[in-house]
């Protein structure tokens, strides 16, 4: 233990060189998040998206009560990351079509570590609760209030209790995965992800057609 204290103590502080600070200074001082550190020691921020967020907690036979443990325990490492991950530059986007205490245990303790919010047209005022209630109350009306015939219009809130309207621009499935195409070069070689990753054909080159020769005009 005195060993990870010294090494510790140690790598604060070179952290404090590698800044430009004096090593008396406070360490309170110190940046609290990797936006604070120079941009060629900035690792690049990681966004971690889970869509249909219920299906970790639902349950339909007693098979899958077993699979539901091991998914809560999961989910506690969730809220975890959800807590301590922004400081390291890792995000969490969460989905879900009702996202309430009714889903099972830690449903509500993920949320409220979720403080940006996006809540599209909602049926119910109940629906509207679980996504903008508890940062931005006087949202909640104007979720339920967004007329049908506007898709993509959605209200925003985060917890300094602030909403909007906004409007998101329309995008086809054909021009999202051809951009999906255009930049999966870009995709961090991760080889524990392999197993996870879909089976991409590669995309068919046509063969060039003939090419026209000019021919000399006789004379």
């Amino acid at each position: 233990m005195v060993i990870e204290r010294t090494a510790a103590k140690d790598d604060l502080c070179g952290l404090k060189t590698r800044q430009g600070i004096a090593p008396g200074t406070p360490e309170e001082l110190i940046t609290s998040d990797i936006w604070g550190l120079p941009e060629d020691e900035r690792p690049a921020p990681i966004v971690l998206f889970i869509d249909e967020v219920a299906e970790l907690f639902l349950v339909a036979t007693r098979e899958e009560e077993e699979r539901r443990d091991e998914m809560v325990t999961r989910l506690i490492r969730l809220i975890r990351l959800a807590q301590l991950g922004r400081a390291a530059g890792i995000y969490l986007e969460v989905c879900g079509q009702r996202f309430g205490a009714e889903l099972g245990k830690g449903a509500t303790m993920l949320r409220a570590q979720l403080t940006g919010r996006v809540c599209h047209r909602e049926n119910d005022e109940a629906s509207a609760k679980m996504a903008l209630g508890d940062i931005a109350p006087e949202a909640v009306l104007a979720a339920c209030a967004i007329a049908p015939e506007l898709p993509g219009l959605a209200v925003i809130g985060d917890t300094s209790g602030g909403w909007s309207r906004i409007r998101t621009p329309y995008l086809s499935l054909a021009d999202a995965a051809a951009t999906c195409r255009t930049t999966a070069h870009l995709a961090p070689d991760v080889p524990a992800l392999d197993p996870f990753r879909p089976y991409v054909p590669p995309t068919p080159v046509e063969a060039p057609g003939p090419v026209a020769t000019a021919r000399p005009v006789p004379e």
